[in-house]
């Protein structure tokens, strides 16, 4: 199988998933959320997954990974993901992921896990609270690299920030194809059009991560309306009193203009030109928001309402999953030496 190989349907085969490390924010939604539920469901032959094994590389509640992987899975259904559409599923039902994830890292090199920026940046965390680091946090590319090729799949939709996993999956599969024989499709990075990154309201130059210790700048999906206008409009500027576009220079101006880019489908540069003042942009950004996630929190009530229902549809997924995943899976094991 090479990077052309496309699945039986003639689509193209695309996989993305979300970690329940937090509750999803604005971020999560406005730079892969919206993009799968618009566009990617529909075009494509897609696999939409809570990466619940991702949870268990840093120090966890088990209790809480339970509720925020059940609370991911309805919000992705109430963004608008159709599981009519897509397959909709949850990562540790599908024992394909943990049984791939041993071939890769039997594939990959230490200095390659040791090279990934965000191991860097998240043992630095884990160190200054004082905290081990586990191994899973080194290894983990290894498993989202099997996520990915397990499936086939052509595209990744995925922020900036995992890029770089995407590249040594790629790097993964093309090693793993040229030592024990053609098995895996060599994915590629899709990156969303528009606010591929949306940062802290109160830290500009900071991702707006959903398992960060500081939420003041972090607008949550299931944040009620007022909450959300009241970090909005606390949100960061920069000095001067001129509403440009700078990314560089004016990083809370950019990104409050993105934001509100990415809700209207504006462009960021012309809506700077329509104000003249911090504040009646703020309000404008803080209504856009409220107004873009009011649909997601009505339908996630709704669906809280009927867990068996959702139950019902991550069943479906996980067997769906199942049955794409393991004829590839099985030849992986063949192909590298081990019993039929």
């Amino acid at each position: 199988m090479d990077e052309m190989t496309v699945p039986a349907s003639g689509r193209t085969r695309i996989f993305s998933g979300v970690k329940p490390t937090g509750h999803l924010t604005l971020g999560n939604y406005l730079g892969a959320v919206r993009g799968w539920v618009e566009e990617d469901q529909h075009r494509a032959d897609a696999l939409f997954c809570v990466v619940d094994l991702h949870a268990l590389t840093v120090e966890h509640d088990p209790a809480r990974v339970r509720r925020l992987t059940r609370q991911a899975a309805t919000l992705l259904l109430a963004s608008g993901l159709d599981p009519e559409v897509c397959t909709v599923f949850v990562q540790s039902r599908v024992d394909e992921h943990a049984r791939l994830s041993y071939l890769m890292e039997c594939t990959a090199s230490d200095g390659e896990m040791r090279r990934m920026i965000q191991y860097k940046e998240k043992t630095a965390r884990e160190q200054a609270r004082g905290g081990s680091v586990r191994l899973s946090l080194l290894t983990y590319p290894a498993l989202m690299a099997a996520d990915i090729l397990a499936y086939g799949a052509h595209e990744v939709p995925v922020g900036e920030d995992q890029a770089q996993h995407v590249e040594l999956t790629r790097d993964l599969a093309i090693r793993f194809n040229q030592r024990y024989g053609a098995t895996f499709v060599v994915p590629k990075a899709t990156l969303p059009k528009v606010a591929a990154r949306v940062m802290d309201l109160q830290e500009p130059t900071s991702k707006m991560g959903k398992s960060h210790d500081r939420t003041a700048g972090i607008v949550y999906l299931l944040d009620e309306p007022e909450v959300v206008r009241k970090k909005v409009l606390r949100a960061v500027t920069d000095g001067g009193s001129e509403v440009v576009y700078d990314r560089a220079e004016r990083p809370g101006l950019a990104n409050l203009l993105d934001v509100l880019a990415a809700c209207t489908g504006g462009d960021p540069e012309r809506l700077a030109g329509a104000y003249d003042s911090y504040g009646a942009l703020k309000k404008d950004v803080a209504e856009a928001v409220v107004e873009t996630l009011r649909p997601v929190r009505e339908r996630h009530a709704a669906l809280a309402a009927e867990p068996a229902y959702v139950d019902e549809v991550l069943g479906r997924g996980a067997e769906r999953a199942r049955d794409m995943a393991r004829p590839r899976v099985d030849a992986a094991y063949r192909a590298m030496g081990l019993l039929a």
